[in-house]
C-alpha cells in the first residue's frame, strides 16, 4: 500500500455560498423587472429545500467517499505527484467524467431516478441550481470518479476540481443572460447551451451534458444549440412542491414498475431508458423525438 499524505485545498463550494445566495437574491429582485426570468415562491422554497437535504447527505457520506478514494490512490498504478501539469490534466479528466455521469444519468434509469431531482421545476432560475439530489451518493454515483485516484491523481485534487465544477455550473441555470461572446460559446458550457438541457422541448431531450466545457458533447454527438424557446420541467411534470416526493418518486416508480410487472421485467426497469415499459405503454426520449420528426415530415 502506498503512502497517502493530505493536502490543504481550499473547498470551493464552501467558498461560493455566501455567492449563491446573494445572487439567487439578486436575481429574485431583477426578475420584478425581467418578466423573462420566471420566480414562484414553492418552487424555489423545494429547491432550497433539496439543497440543503443534498448537503446533510453529503455530510453523512463524506468518510465513506473519502476513504475509498484514498483507498484507490493508495493502490494507485502510477506515482504522477502534485504538479501543475497533473492539476491541468484532473481539469480535463474531471470534467470529461462529469460529461459521462451526467450522460449516464440520463440514459439508465437507475441513475436517472437521483438525477430527475434536478430537472424537475419548470423554472430556471439561478435556485434552480441548488435543486440537487438525495440519493446520488447513496446510488454510489460516486465511484465513477475513484478510476482518476486509482490513476495517481490525489484524491483532494479531485475533490477541488468537482467542487470548482459544481460552482461553474451555478451561474449558468439562468435566462437573464442571453448569449455569450460566440469563442465562449465554443468552448465552455453556457446558459443558453444548459438551458437546452433543462428542456423538455423534443428536439432538445438528452442534449448539452456539458459540466464546463462544452467541448465534450461537440466531440461524442449530443451538442445542440439554442434554437427555439425551452419549454422546462420532465416530460411527466409533478404538480407538487413536496420535497420527498420530488426526492423519492423515481425511486417509487421504479419500485412499482418491478411490482407490477414481475421480476423478469426488472433488469429493463433498472438499468434500461427512462420510460422503459414492456409494452411500450410510456415513451422514452428516443421515441419521443422519433415521433416528433415524424410528425415534422408529414
Amino acid at each position: 500500500m502506498k503512502e497517502f499524505i493530505p493536502l490543504n485545498l481550499p473547498d470551493p463550494v464552501e467558498w461560493a455560498v455566501p455567492l449563491f445566495a446573494i445572487s439567487v437574491i439578486g436575481e429574485m429582485l431583477y426578475s420584478r423587472w425581467n418578466k423573462n426570468i420566471s420566480y414562484e415562491t414553492k418552487d424555489t422554497m423545494a429547491s432550497l429545500a433539496m439543497g440543503l437535504g443534498n448537503q446533510i447527505v453529503s455530510i453523512i457520506m463524506h468518510g465513506m467517499i473519502v476513504a475509498t478514494m484514498i483507498f484507490a490512490y493508495q493502490h494507485r498504478l502510477f506515482d504522477i505527484g502534485v504538479t501543475l501539469p497533473v492539476f491541468i490534466a484532473c481539469f480535463f479528466l474531471e470534467d470529461l467524467t462529469y460529461y459521462w455521469v451526467h450522460r449516464i444519468g440520463h440514459e439508465v434509469r437507475f441513475f436517472w431516478a437521483s438525477h430527475v431531482i434536478h430537472h424537475s421545476s419548470q423554472h430556471y432560475n439561478l435556485s434552480t441550481a441548488l435543486r440537487q439530489t438525495w440519493t446520488g451518493n447513496l446510488a454510489l454515483g460516486f465511484l465513477f470518479w475513484v478510476p482518476l485516484a486509482f490513476l495517481g491523481i490525489h484524491p483532494s485534487i479531485i475533490f477541488f476540481f468537482q467542487g470548482l465544477s459544481l460552482v461553474y455550473q451555478f451561474w449558468i441555470h439562468t435566462e437573464a443572460i442571453d448569449k455569450m461572446p460566440k469563442w465562449f460559446e465554443a468552448v465552455f458550457n453556457t446558459p443558453s447551451h444548459h438551458r437546452v438541457h433543462h428542456a423538455t422541448n423534443p428536439e432538445y431531450l438528452d442534449k448539452n451534458y456539458a459540466g464546463v466545457l462544452i467541448i465534450w458533447d461537440k466531440i461524442f454527438g449530443t451538442f445542440i444549440p439554442e434554437t427555439e424557446k425551452p419549454k422546462y420541467g420532465i416530460v411527466s411534470n409533478l404538480g407538487t412542491f413536496n420535497p420527498f416526493i420530488i426526492g423519492f418518486h423515481e425511486w417509487i416508480g421504479i419500485f412499482k414498475d418491478i411490482k407490477s410487472k414481475g421480476i423478469s421485467s426488472a433488469k429493463n426497469f433498472l438499468f434500461g431508458p427512462p420510460g422503459w415499459t414492456p409494452d411500450n405503454s410510456r415513451k422514452t426520449s428516443k421515441m419521443i423525438k422519433e415521433e416528433h420528426r415524424a410528425r415534422q415530415k408529414t
